[in-house]
């Protein structure tokens, strides 16, 4: 990358009155922006708004502000040029009025812009037009164009002949019966176009294999297909007749005793800042930003037109922009608050997404439960979490992100993936893929989330011990082989603390304050209990590997540094690979008992069953922080009997 010149400083821009350095963009500092980069002679008709967000401020700028102190709302967006394809990334002050940094892209080196809307619509034009492609789709005896449906997907970076430094993407095509038909059910397969987006013309056509083309429908929304829906469900109805446990003022959220901050970014979508519990008169710390920086979904069929498949949904689509509006009784059921988001459009113009997020209480079963034999007492309560969550949806497949924060101080983060599994023609025998329907394949693949968490645990000066259990072997100590213990190793490097999970010796990671104490002069923690599936499974060497990095460990660790926020680089987009977390710990700065950011990996490998389609049920990972150390005691013992009427004696 190199810096551009910035200009004169234009007149502030008056944006609208924001009343804290992380709360989120409005509709009038998002139009805002858009003129102070028109006045500053950075957009012309052909720029577009690949990205724009908040520049949150350091830590030590939010940790001084006092309500009422002058803010200096600051934005970063990357434009691109649509007519010849040239980028930069720009970091503006809306509160001054200037633009604080311009930095011109090397596309071959840096990576590209995100995807936009507007490209994948422009994929069907520019491939229907290309005479190898019409040619391709005529060999295969499809002559209605009208009903086939290009598939613009994004690239990567494999080192293919005349793509280096050209915003490509690859397209796959699908056939629909009809207007109504859902196309995914038959895959025009053996073929694909590799699609330059600013000279807008299929730069290659590889037509491998004429394959047939399933023909059986999978139409979920048609009762002929499905059957009529069944009767025997009874209403299940969730009510709190005296209204919910939270309170929302603004972006705030207190429910019980933990408090925290909504954000939303156009490309991790939901945030979650300045995560804290009360304990007594406390207000203790436990994270200080919480977010979904990456995933990356990569596939193992190996074929001429298939074998780059690996998609970036945070970096290459933006998880944010693709946020769906959820809808009552639907996506969430009980007392529910939402948030509406409000982003950028390709045009730098706010759109606003109605209940974008979700928020509300779920009963959890039993908390804590005991019978005394002696005293012959009985106490049960019941355990209940506050739900933070909200959807997305990436091509063919929807994902819910659910933030779960209980009573006890436990944190999870699940993930349900769900929707339509991508498909092929099936080939007999294939190593690679299932037999889904008749004739129809869905290639195996794995889908990997990285999470940063930027610690804060009593504080800014956090360690992270690694813990496994130890079996004792037979011998002088343990003449009976009943012994075991745990080991904990201290990690003191970035270099030393990139790790995977063993669930073999139920390996777990402590991060904790050396500084803070419990009453027993324990160092106050939180463990991080990974659910210890398979990392990436592409080969080390492959063009995967190198770019996806972040998924071959389960935990990284690095010294916190604000410009360090994606472990797989600012731009992924066609990036060759190596930015991001393998950038960062080769520093091999020291994180012991340091300001650190914990990153975890963590998903699921899919090999796809009958019963995943034509929509698949919802697959659940994730995983969870617990506090160990971090209370005196359950903190959970003042927690009431459910009602007069529950749980009461008989």
């Amino acid at each position: 990358m190199t810096v551009a010149p910035t200009g004169s400083p234009v007149a502030a821009v008056q944006p609208g009155a924001a009343t804290h350095p992380l709360q989120r963009l409005s509709a009038e500092e998002i139009e805002a922006a858009r003129a102070l980069f028109d006045s500053s002679g950075l957009v012309t008709p052909t720029t577009r708004f690949a990205l724009l967000g908040l520049e949150e401020p350091s830590k030590q700028t939010v940790f001084e502000f006092s309500s009422g102190d002058p803010l200096d709302r600051r934005v970063r967006a990357v434009l691109l040029d649509v007519a010849t394809g040239s980028s930069r990334i720009v970091v503006a002050s809306l509160s001054r009025g200037e633009i604080d940094s311009t930095v011109d892209v090397d596309p071959a080196v840096d990576g590209q812009p995100p995807i936009l809307d507007e490209e994948l619509a422009t994929v069907d034009e520019i491939v229907k037009a290309d005479p190898e492609w019409r040619l391709a789709m005529a060999r295969r005896g499809i002559a209605d164009l009208d009903l086939v449906r290009p598939c613009p997907l994004s690239a990567g970076n494999f080192g293919i002949a005349g793509e280096q430094g050209r915003r490509v993407l690859h397209v796959l095509s699908f056939l629909q019966h009809r207007p109504e038909d859902h196309c995914w059910a038959h895959p025009i397969d053996g073929v694909v176009a590799y699609v330059d987006l600013i000279e807008r013309r299929v730069i290659e056509l590889i037509d491998d294999e004429v394959m047939p083309v399933p023909e059986e429908e999978a139409n979920v929304d048609d009762p002929a297909y499905t059957g009529q829906p069944r009767t025997t469900l009874k209403p299940i109805e969730i009510t709190q007749p005296v209204g919910p446990s939270f309170t929302v003022d603004g972006d705030v959220v207190t429910w019980e005793n933990w408090t925290f901050r909504v954000g939303f970014d156009p490309r991790e979508g939901l945030v979650l800042h300045q995560l804290s519990i009360r304990d007594g008169d406390r207000v203790r710390p436990v994270i200080y930003r919480a977010s979904l920086a990456e995933m990356v979904v990569p596939y193992a069929d190996p074929s001429p037109v298939r074998f780059w498949q690996s998609y970036f949904d945070a970096g290459e689509y933006l998880l944010g922009q693709q946020v769906n509006s959820l809808q009552h009784g639907c996506d969430c059921l009980g007392e529910i608050h939402y948030f509406d988001a409000v982003l950028a459009d390709g045009g730098g113009h706010p759109r606003k997404i109605p209940n974008a997020i979700c928020l509300h209480e779920e009963d959890f079963g039993v908390l804590w439960k005991h019978t005394d034999i002696f005293t012959e007492s009985a106490e049960t309560r019941r355990q209940r979490r506050l739900v933070i969550s909200f959807f997305v949806t990436v091509g063919v497949y929807d994902y819910g992100f659910y933030w779960y924060l209980y009573l006890d101080g436990t944190i999870q983060l699940e993930v349900k993936a769900t929707g339509v599994v991508f498909t092929s023609a099936y080939r007999a025998g294939s190593r690679y893929a299932s037999e889904i329907a008749p004739g129809l394949g869905a290639p195996y693949h794995q889908h990997l989330y990285s999470v940063r968490l930027d610690m804060m645990v009593d504080g800014s000066t956090n360690a992270v011990d690694e813990l496994e259990a130890e079996p004792i072997p037979i011998g002088p100590s343990n003449p009976h082989g009943n012994a075991f213990t745990r080991r904990v190793i201290r990690l003191h490097t970035e270099s030393e603390a990139a790790r995977t999970a063993n669930p073999a010796v139920g390996r777990t990671w402590r991060i904790s304050n050396p500084n803070r104490s419990n009453r027993l002069d324990q160092q106050v923690g939180y463990e991080l209990r990974p659910e210890g599936q398979p990392l990436l499974l592409a080969d080390p060497s492959s063009s995967t590997a190198r770019r996806a990095a972040f998924a071959t460990k389960s935990l990284w660790i690095t010294r916190y540094d604000p410009a360090e926020r994606f472990p797989a680089g600012d731009l992924i987009n066609q990036h060759p690979g190596g930015a991001g977390l393998p950038e960062f710990v080769a520093q091999d700065r020291p994180i012991d008992g340091e300001d650190i950011v914990v990153w975890h990996t963590f998903g699921a490998v899919h090999f796809p069953r009958p019963e995943d389609w034509p929509v698949m049920p919802v697959e659940n990972c994730g995983f969870t922080l617990r506090p160990v150390g971090f209370f005196d005691r359950n903190p959970t013992l003042d927690v009431p009997t459910n009602h007069a009427d529950h749980c009461a004696p008989g």
